[in-house]
């Protein structure tokens, strides 16, 4: 069967999902859903997706219920890539979906899980979260009769692997992750060019989710306040002409005002410095937009300048503020212990996990030996929510805890 096309009013350069490149494995076609929207219904019910609700983005789950997790900062994502794709007459499904999926090989505790664990697998090829995600995407999510993996399209595939740019040739000192170079041998994606303008969307609104929910969760949990973001390049100003307008609002309204029109501001900025790009290239065809210079949708030079300062603020208030310092050197001391204890003492992975690793090469076919039992055990651990990785560390390094 055909797949549907429900994407015939699109520009000439989006992805439509009627010539996707196809499938590693070949499946009939959904009489309901183009491929692309399937692809985002198979992320949205997967195991990796729900366990985003208890992973860290900047605050460890238990500080509180309001503060953003990987969950909320996907949705946040995918909300903002659907409007600049509707916008600039890009496919919103495909955007959607690599939104949804960009963010699924993250370890527990944020970035700082994630440096601990590269820390750790530093002898075994490293570990980084955009590698994993394709490993949960084409390999560790074990769910369907006929394939390992999701078996999304070709598209969402090069979409989640390349949103941030070409991966060939690596940057300096850096190579290609080991699965991402064996898959290329299973499913060319193209890793030397640069990926469609749906991908391109939705790695600009990762950007703009968290450059905003981040200064929105900084603020609500106290680590600077109103005034000292009236100096920040692009919020300032915002700021003060929220005050302007309404001088008597409460503080929780300012914030939310100030955010929303800080988003806004954003959005419409990519929007016009992608319409010009767009209009220098005249891409006739996705292919064309692959196969550009540089990438075609992007902030303006103004907002990018501006888009830095904000970011250079939040790290020096927020990302190395000592009560965030101190969660993540304990979240990493909790990671690096149960890796340590695990490739010690394989034995005490659950069954299923031990399993894996009587596998020739674990669940990893690009390693062996120490490497394959490393990396199932970073399978294992990357994983793990933050209260799993909490309550398997109590479970297996305090003798009062029950197992």
């Amino acid at each position: 069967m055909a797949a549907i096309d429900h994407d015939i009013p699109l520009a000439a350069y989006a992805c439509r999902a009627a010539h996707s490149r196809g499938r590693l494995v070949a499946e009939q076609e959904s009489p309901t859903r183009t491929p692309f929207q399937r692809d985002r219904d198979r992320i949205l019910h997967s195991g990796a997706f729900r366990k985003l609700k208890y992973k860290t983005q900047v605050f460890v789950y238990h500080e509180g219920d309001y503060f953003r997790t990987r969950l909320t900062h996907s949705l946040e994502v995918a909300q903002i890539a659907r409007s600049i794709c509707r916008a600039l007459g890009l496919n919103d499904d495909l955007a959607e979906a690599v939104a949804l999926a960009h963010d699924l090989g993250h370890a527990p505790f944020g970035h700082a899980g994630e440096d601990a664990l590269n820390q750790s697998m530093a002898p075994y090829g490293g570990f980084a979260h955009n590698e994993q995600t394709l490993r949960i995407l084409t390999l560790l999510e074990r769910r369907y009769a006929g394939f390992d993996g999701l078996n999304l399209c070709w598209e969402t595939l090069e979409g989640v692997v390349k949103h941030n740019g070409p991966l060939v040739p690596p940057p300096p000192g850096l190579a290609l992750a080991p699965t991402i170079l064996a898959f290329r041998h299973r499913f060319d994606l193209e890793y030397q060019t640069w990926p469609s303008a749906e991908a391109q969307v939705a790695a600009l609104a990762d950007n703009i989710a968290y450059d905003n929910h981040d200064l929105d969760d900084g603020l609500r949990a106290g680590l600077f306040t109103v005034e000292d973001i009236a100096a920040v390049p692009l919020v300032g100003p915002i700021v003060a002409r929220v005050r302007a307008m309404y001088p008597d609002l409460e503080r929780p309204r300012l914030i939310h005002e100030t955010i929303r029109r800080l988003i806004d501001a954003m959005v419409t900025d990519v929007l016009t410095e992608t319409g010009r790009r767009l209009a220098a290239l005249q891409p006739g065809s996705p292919a064309q937009i692959r196969l550009a210079r540089g990438p075609v949708v992007a902030f303006g030079e103004a907002m990018a300048g501006e888009e830095r300062g904000l970011r250079t603020f939040l790290m020096e208030r927020m990302y190395r503020h000592f009560r965030v310092n101190r969660e993540t050197s304990k979240a990493r001391r909790v990671v690096r212990d149960l890796f340590s204890l695990f490739m010690a003492e394989p034995a005490c992975l659950p069954t299923e996990w031990q399993g894996y690793l009587m596998k020739e090469g674990g669940l990893n076919e690009a390693d062996s030996g120490a490497a394959a039992r490393a990396r199932t055990i970073a399978d294992y651990i990357a994983g793990m929510t933050d209260r799993y990785a909490l309550l398997e560390h109590r479970r297996l390094f305090n003798m009062d805890a029950r197992v």
